[in-house]
């Protein structure tokens, strides 16, 4: 990929005030491009981050409007902001299910919607999301953040296909990496530590920045060379990616990895008669 200056760049980015976010935006601004972010937590700075709430139309409205008024125009939207809350597949449409599914995908879609009047006046507008991994590398517990993250690899390439012959349009895909979002996997007894390689923040802010700078961005990237592996071979071969993610919880379970975890009451009792019955025949 070729690359160009990113001077005077004008960037808006979500979840600014987050850990991806701050580090790309600080990133961003050292190679001179003009950076404002939307965040629903304030930032260090209130003139480099507005608040906005992604869940609400009118504030995401006013916030995309007060971003570019800032920055004088814009060429680049990052839609960068999530929520990583655990749910069961099987379990209610509660307001973590809703609350996912809102900020992750509704939110990107809002943000992008209400930018991209401005966004396509630029010589060179692009629209870059960060999905994830588990887009389509499954894991139990987090089925509303995984259905959004699919969601919204769907809307990205929705918006190519609509937009395409104007505007780049990239997805990025990170892996693990250990930032707050995972603390309510963690307390729920849910992590992903141990179970995935971990990434770094600085593969994520790294990638992020020669996507944006590429004179011809990808289409879709991972963030690391073992994760973007991962994501071609879930998506090439999905049904083998269900096996071996099944036969990696069953031992999880069978270790007592689960156990005492309300959120996996269910699947333990499922693994565990499953095991019986085999033992019997």
């Amino acid at each position: 990929m070729g690359g160009q200056p990113l001077t005077g760049r004008r960037i808006l980015i979500t979840g600014a005030a987050g850990a991806f976010g701050s580090a790309t935006t600080a990133a961003l601004r050292a190679r001179g491009a003009r950076v404002v972010g939307l965040d629903v937590a304030p930032g260090a700075d209130p003139d480099d981050v507005v608040r906005c709430d992604l869940t609400d139309d009118e504030s995401v409205r006013q916030g995309v409007a007060s971003a570019v008024d800032r920055l004088g125009g814009l060429d680049v939207v990052v839609n960068n902001a999530g929520v990583g809350l655990p749910s069961d597949a099987g379990g209610p449409v509660d307001d973590a299910v809703r609350r996912t599914v809102e900020v992750n995908l509704l939110g990107a879609w809002r943000v992008t919607a209400a930018a991209l009047p401005e966004l396509l006046r630029s010589p060179d507008p692009r629209a870059v999301f960060v999905a994830s991994g588990l887009a389509f590398v499954t894991v139990p517990f987090a089925s509303a953040y995984t259905v959004a993250k699919r969601g919204l690899s769907a809307y990205a390439d929705c918006l190519r296909v609509e937009y395409g012959g104007r505007l780049r349009v990239t997805t990025v895909y990170p892996g693990y990496v250990r930032t707050p979002i995972h603390e309510a996997s963690r307390r729920a007894g849910v992590t992903l530590e141990g179970k995935v390689p971990a990434e770094r923040v600085e593969d994520v802010v790294g990638t992020l920045l020669r996507v944006i700078a590429a004179g011809r961005p990808p289409r879709d990237t991972g963030t690391t060379r073992w994760g973007g592996g991962a994501i071609r071979f879930g998506r090439v071969l999905p049904g083998l990616v269900d096996r071996l993610v099944l036969a990696r919880h069953r031992r999880d379970v069978a270790r007592g990895a689960y156990d005492g975890v309300p959120i996996a009451e269910r699947m333990v009792r499922m693994v565990r008669d499953d095991a019986e019955r085999v033992a019997r025949s």
